[in-house]
């Protein structure tokens, strides 16, 4: 089934998305031929009262239909200006551009309930009139209808770009969520991805509370501590830890509130507790890779706003000493606009009619062809 028109080498596609840790918006210029070329890239910062707002929304509360209305629009509308953005910066003009691959931003991601349902923002329609260039959005809930998780979508990206015959490798993308994405150099073996747990997410809220600053830069926070056993004991404890794939999650499940609830009125030195953060990352990355039977020793590719902090992936280098860590940025691909690049991706596969899923990872009955079509006119 072919939808519009079939990809051709001079297309070019825009992905766009704000990730989990909602600091702003990531658009990236994409061209595909045999590899995908990166063109160009914007990042566009939320306004402080979107990213409280959608911080607010992402927590069950009061008055949240009008919330999500009004910033359904909002974020429309600032996805719209970080392509105008990119497309301004790249010198490129709007129809050159064959159409924009939108994440959205999510605020609720339930795959876990019953009946499962996952929720982004940032109204396609609103995009596609504000740019004149034809939306692909809403990714997530086909592979949900057909019983999979819905999440995480990726690393059908990272196999079709990074996996290497006779070399075994692993992506982990470190965001607000920390996912893997297991790439067999045995071809004959399937892949497999998905959530392993929080990455950047907790380090960020426990900064905010404490230091009152949105991150922790350079892991410089997390240096000042040491790790407390008891407390990363009681953080592995939670029950995400110990089920088996597929799985994923979200802010509404890894949020302030989890880390007091586990901290459970104990005096722990602010640092200390960072430190023990940044150890639950590395601890749930890397038991979720020596778990993994298709893969042995594998090289590790890291990408994702978590890369850039140089005390957690020297944790990770510790824990992982039998495997070389590297930067996507190693196979030509920047680790910052991996998940970019990814929905530039699956905005081609929708239009020329192909699957974007990949069922062993998600769970999902099979594969298809995911997102829906908004025209500007």
């Amino acid at each position: 089934m072919k939808i519009l028109a079939p990809v051709s080498p001079s297309d070019l596609f825009v992905g766009v998305l704000s990730g989990t840790s909602m600091d702003g918006i990531d658009a990236a210029l994409v061209r595909f031929d045999s590899q995908p070329e990166l063109l160009g890239t914007f990042t566009l910062p939320f306004p402080s009262d979107v990213k409280e707002g959608l911080k607010t929304l992402s927590l069950p509360g009061d008055n949240e239909i009008d919330s999500f209305g009004r910033l359904d629009v909002r974020v429309g509308q600032l996805f719209a200006q970080a392509v105008q953005g990119l497309l301004e910066k790249a010198k490129i003009a709007p129809d050159f551009v064959r159409a924009i691959g939108s994440h959205g931003q999510t605020i609720r991601h339930r795959p876990g309930m019953r009946p499962p349902f996952t929720l982004q923002i940032g109204d396609p329609n609103v995009i596609a009139a504000q740019t004149g260039i034809p939306v692909v959005a809403d990714f997530r809930r086909k592979d949900l209808a057909l019983g999979g998780q819905g999440a995480p979508l990726v690393p059908a990206f990272h196999e079709a770009v990074f996996r290497n015959p006779g070399q075994d490798r692993v992506v982990v993308n470190i965001g607000g969520i920390a996912n893997l994405t297991s790439l067999p150099g045995n071809s004959e073996k399937h892949i497999r991805g998905f959530d392993t747990g929080p990455g950047n997410t907790l380090l960020d809220a426990w900064c905010h509370y404490t230091l009152g600053t949105p991150m922790d830069e350079d892991g410089k926070f997390a240096a000042r501590g040491l790790n407390r056993p008891p407390l990363l004991a009681s953080f592995l404890g939670d029950p995400f830890f110990k089920a088996a794939p597929p799985k994923s999650t979200g802010l509404e499940y890894f949020s302030f509130s989890w880390i007091q609830k586990h901290l459970d009125g104990q005096n722990y030195d602010a640092a200390d507790v960072q430190a023990t953060l940044v150890r639950l990352t590395t601890e749930s990355i890397s038991t979720e890779i020596e778990k993994l039977p298709e893969i042995h020793q594998p090289t590790i590719f890291l990408c994702g706003g978590g890369a850039r902090n140089p005390v957690l992936v020297d944790s990770l280098r510790t824990r992982l000493p039998q495997c070389s860590i590297q930067l996507t940025d190693a196979l030509g691909v920047p680790g910052a606009w991996v998940e970019a690049m990814a929905f530039a991706w699956l905005a081609a596969r929708y239009v020329d009619g192909l699957p974007g899923n990949c069922p062993p990872v998600t769970g999902a009955s099979r594969p298809a062809v995911l997102g829906g079509l908004y025209m500007p006119d």
